[in-house]
């Protein structure tokens, strides 16, 4: 079974957006391990706030995996590499592809999404890389979730200050 894996940069105070929207605190002055990550995934499931985030700034083709986004309000995507999955078929899409043969699936977010996916018990791994910053309000990784225990896996700290904390859910 693929394994779905939260991977995402969030302050240390649990935002993964400034309260504009901003995410210019992200570090980008090295890899942080995303290469070794991106050869083990083979699908992204986003959000459509994301979806269209990243088609704003020009970022979908830094993203060359097939690529699910969860949306009761777009339109199906001329695009072959992108499908549609509605908010009526969530669990059943998301367990067929999970079953399906072949690499991991990257959750990107956002946040409704995410929150979603670890309700439902989907989730099976959280990437966290949590920037040496407070940002004191913002979008908030999770939101409307019930207690979840978590197995810490592992930690790397980096130059930077950054520090990626892995855990699984129990």
């Amino acid at each position: 079974m693929r394994r779905v894996i939260l991977n995402v940069a969030v302050s240390l105070d649990s935002f993964i957006e400034g309260p504009n929207g901003e995410y210019d605190w992200c570090f980008a002055d090295q890899d942080y391990g995303m290469t070794e990550f991106f050869s083990q995934i083979e699908i992204i499931f986003m959000g459509r706030k994301s979806y269209d985030l990243i088609k704003r700034t020009g970022d979908i083709n830094a993203f060359p995996q097939y690529k699910f986004v969860f949306s009761d309000t777009l339109m199906p995507e001329e695009n072959p590499a992108v499908e549609i999955i509605r908010k009526a078929d969530f669990l059943s899409e998301v367990q067929k592809i999970r079953t399906s043969p072949g690499g991991d699936i990257w959750l990107f977010g956002g946040a409704e999404l995410v929150s979603a996916f670890v309700q439902a018990g989907l989730v099976d791994e959280l990437l966290l890389s949590i920037h040496p910053i407070l940002l004191g309000s913002g979008k908030p990784l999770f939101e409307h979730i019930d207690r979840t225990s978590l197995q810490f896996m592992g930690s790397k700290s980096y130059s930077s200050g950054l520090l990626q904390a892995r855990y699984g859910l129990v």
